[in-house]
């Protein structure tokens, strides 16, 4: 018999199976209807259910209140860094950006066409290691329209323990670790987020923005992109991409069989311990990461000798162990453990990692 396929690309990520059988099995046929639920019309009732119930079940997952306005939008992750800054930033105003890796990166250099942006902390090496600036060291400007973070760098492996406090609304990108641990999504003016690691499929955005920030757009926005009247139109001013929608929906109803959010953390700790643990008590393998700021969702780590890093990709590969390259800015390995990967996952990767050591080391 074969070995189990694990898949640990950083996105498009792995989806979880019991999702995946259910798409499959009314995949032709959805809902009795003799047809797939992506040639139904966006705005009949019954996809209108679909959108409807995928909205009600996210808010109960992260406990969204009233207060904020949940979109399912275009644009992926990138067409936010542009969304933002045109909903929230005016003309002649500020915004904080903290940059702690590569997204961060990208998302403070798209905003810079918009308006002026304050590098208010930039990332830094503790002991060689990667880590976050102290807050206590930011640069925060005093009149910001808002302050801008990514709370888990997918390529660098860097992750906030905690949520800043800041005076002026707080913005996150969390598309590599939105719905992986608790959060109390009052302290945030906007929480966006690419669906492709934790949300389902490819092509669709989620945002989370508070209504008071609403009604600032500059004039120029693109219609698709402005938050106001997405919301006036139900995520549906234009055709959405229905089926990344329903496979969302399908991801949040397996969510909440799991046991919501709380229950999935815990199980991300179990898989995030057992990986790090072995890597700090293995010499052929490294993180490079300070243990504090160590990501649950993306571990990067490097082989001692380098020279076998092939050896290592195509071993894995022939185990059923997909997608293991670091990023190409960063190099090394990658092992993107998202909610869908199952501990016995990370314990196979484990396995590997071990025994291709002994063999190497």
């Amino acid at each position: 018999m074969s070995n189990p396929v694990y898949n640990f690309c950083a996105g498009p990520a792995m989806l979880p199976k019991d999702v995946m059988l259910a798409a499959q099995q009314e995949f032709v046929n959805w809902s009795g209807q003799g047809c797939s639920v992506m040639e139904v019309s966006h705005r009949s009732a019954d996809y209108l259910e679909v959108a409807n119930q995928a909205e009600r079940d996210l808010r109960e997952l992260m406990n969204i209140s009233d207060d904020y306005a949940v979109l399912f939008m275009h644009g992926g992750g990138r067409g936010q860094f542009a969304s933002v800054p045109l909903n929230i930033l005016p003309e002649n105003g500020i915004a904080d950006y903290i940059l702690t890796g590569s997204w961060s990166q990208s998302a403070l250099t798209e905003a810079q066409k918009f308006g002026k942006i304050n590098l208010a902390a930039d990332c830094y090496k503790n002991n060689g290691l990667g880590s976050v600036l102290p807050q206590a060291d930011w640069q925060l400007s005093k009149d910001a329209a808002y302050v801008h973070y990514c709370p888990n760098e997918t390529v660098d492996g860097i992750e906030f323990d905690t949520i800043p406090e800041v005076e002026k609304p707080l913005v996150a990108d969390m598309s590599s670790c939105i719905l992986s641990r608790e959060i109390d999504v009052n302290k945030f003016g906007i929480i966006y987020a690419g669906a492709q690691k934790n949300i389902g499929p490819s092509g669709l955005a989620i945002v989370i923005v508070r209504k008071d920030l609403l009604g600032r757009a500059r004039s120029v926005t693109p219609s698709i992109f402005d938050y106001t009247l997405q919301l006036k139109h139900e995520s549906m001013f234009n055709t959405p991409p229905t089926y990344a929608w329903y496979l969302a929906g399908l991801v949040f109803k397996w969510l909440k069989q799991q046991g919501g959010v709380k229950a999935v953390e815990q199980t991300n700790i179990a898989k995030a311990e057992l990986l790090y643990n072995f890597i700090d008590n293995n010499e052929f393998y490294e993180n490079r990461v300070e243990t504090r700021y160590r990501s649950r969702m993306n571990v990067p780590f490097y082989l001692k000798d380098e020279a076998l890093n092939a050896a290592f990709l195509a071993e894995s590969k022939a185990q059923g162990l997909l997608a293991l390259k670091g990023h190409r800015s960063v190099g090394g390995m990658r092992a993107s453990i998202y909610n869908a990967m199952p501990l016995e996952g990370v314990q196979a990767l484990v396995n590997f990692m071990q025994d291709f050591a002994k063999r190497n080391g």
